[in-house]
């Protein structure tokens, strides 16, 4: 197939452009590279510089490549910040994404794979979380992502757009190319093996009191490879679908911190800090979903194995791509 993978210079685009053309697709980035990396890009794909904010250029750029289907990557996704600034995300992640989707309507693009994620559930009824629980996000992020995919759904019922969206839990690790580098990093494992490189004196835990088992957040990791996978079956969908994506498994962040401290062979400093607004104490997946109809299947079930992955590419890259 031919893919347009926008947002391709990100993490996430950056990992699934690599294994789309692993597997013999070809695919074109496009990016702004406000939050993405020259150097993420993957040389075997080509690239065109632009930004969602200009629809006539999108479109062009969507008419010049005729793709089979888009993956959609290019969005604000940090919890903390979309508290501080709301017009930033929904201006990104719904009016850029409205661009996205009527250019697609105008040059007969008709397949969409949508970077979503589980913060528009905010805090669960239950977990494991799955598809039906109510969403009820808890920051203007969340609310964004949940915005586009209702959106979605009437672009659906209405142009025929045929879509998967993937509500990813927490994304770590890193292939052996290409790995976790944010301009601001807020994630808590890159910032982790940082402390381990010194490249940062300590790591912040913020939020001890949580009714949780240490009084630490709970999150599901899944391995950056497995999320790429799942992106690839989401392009072999017959219908238009909402997953969710994660390993099943929680760990907190005290037990992140000690898992990275064993595989760095490192003692990590740790700073306690009051809660951050808009943190859910406990996130895990449920992926029965995807795993019946799209035959999903995470490789890498273990916290130390995804912290492997990521401390080998943080020791070839310990200040990221520089860039």
């Amino acid at each position: 197939m031919k893919i347009l993978v926008v947002g391709g210079a990100g993490y996430i685009g950056s990992v699934c452009t690599e294994l789309l053309l692993d597997e013999g697709h070809e695919v074109a980035v496009f990016d702004n590279l406000t939050e993405g990396h020259r150097r993420a890009l993957d040389s075997r794909a080509q690239f065109i510089e632009g930004d969602l904010a200009d629809r006539s250029g999108f479109e062009a750029a969507l008419a010049g490549i005729r793709p089979d289907a888009v993956m959609h990557f290019a969005a604000s996704a940090l919890v903390g910040e979309s508290m501080e600034n709301p017009s930033k995300y929904f201006r990104n992640n719904v009016a850029n994404g409205l661009n996205l989707l009527d250019a697609m309507v105008s040059t007969g693009t008709e397949r969409l794979v949508f970077s979503s994620t589980c913060a528009i559930f905010g805090p669960p009824e239950r977990v494991p979380i799955d598809e039906d629980l109510p969403k009820r996000p808890i920051n203007p992020y969340g609310e964004s992502k949940l915005a586009f995919e209702r959106i979605l759904r009437w672009y659906g019922q209405i142009h025929g757009l045929k879509f998967v969206s993937l509500r990813y839990f927490n994304a770590a690790g890193a292939s052996a190319r290409f790995g976790e580098d944010h301009r601001v990093e807020t994630h808590l494992i890159p910032n982790v093996l940082k402390v381990a490189l010194g490249e940062k004196s300590e790591v912040e835990i913020y939020g001890t009191d949580y009714d949780t088992p240490d009084g630490t957040c709970i999150r599901d990791y899944i391995h950056i490879l497995d999320l790429a996978r799942a992106h690839i079956l989401a392009l072999q969908s017959s219908k238009s679908e909402f997953y969710n994506l994660g390993t099943g498994g929680g760990s907190s962040v005290r037990e992140v911190i000690a898992a990275a401290g064993k595989v760095a062979g490192k003692k990590i400093k740790v700073v306690e800090k009051p809660r951050r607004p808009g943190d859910p104490p406990r996130l895990i997946a449920a992926s029965d979903k995807i795993k019946s109809e799209l035959g999903w299947k995470p490789q890498f079930q273990s916290l130390e194995t995804i912290l492997e992955s990521a401390w080998q590419w943080h020791q070839e890259f310990p200040r990221g791509y520089g860039d």
